[in-house]
């Protein structure tokens, strides 16, 4: 996740890190997953009638919302609503090809 992280952050999609450093990157890493595994299956439960009438689109409006409170407690910086929809999607899709190219099956 820190290095999915850090390639988001310096493609400049919409998130930013004012500070230098690998600790920065690991302490926001670790309040994503944070955030991913505590809060956003109870945002995910309070959507779903809305998930299931955009086949599943609004998924990408929770996983924006779960980047923005994480970046309300950690120096990342994001621009806006749109950068957090943009920087949710492009993490995403980082952090599977990471995972795929770094799990043996």
């Amino acid at each position: 996740m820190t290095l999915a992280l850090y390639v988001t952050v310096a493609l400049g999609v919409g998130l930013h890190m004012p500070q230098d450093g690998l600790m920065p990157l690991l302490v926001t890493a670790a309040v994503i997953g944070l955030v991913n595994a505590v809060v956003r299956p109870i945002l995910v439960l309070l959507t779903f009638p809305l998930t299931v009438v955009t086949f599943g689109l609004f998924l990408l409006v929770v996983n924006a919302v779960a980047l923005l409170i994480a970046a309300a407690v950690t120096p990342l910086e994001v621009s806006g609503f749109g950068g957090a929809v943009v920087g949710a999607l492009i993490l995403s899709v980082i952090n599977v090809v990471l995972t795929r190219l770094f799990t043996s099956k």
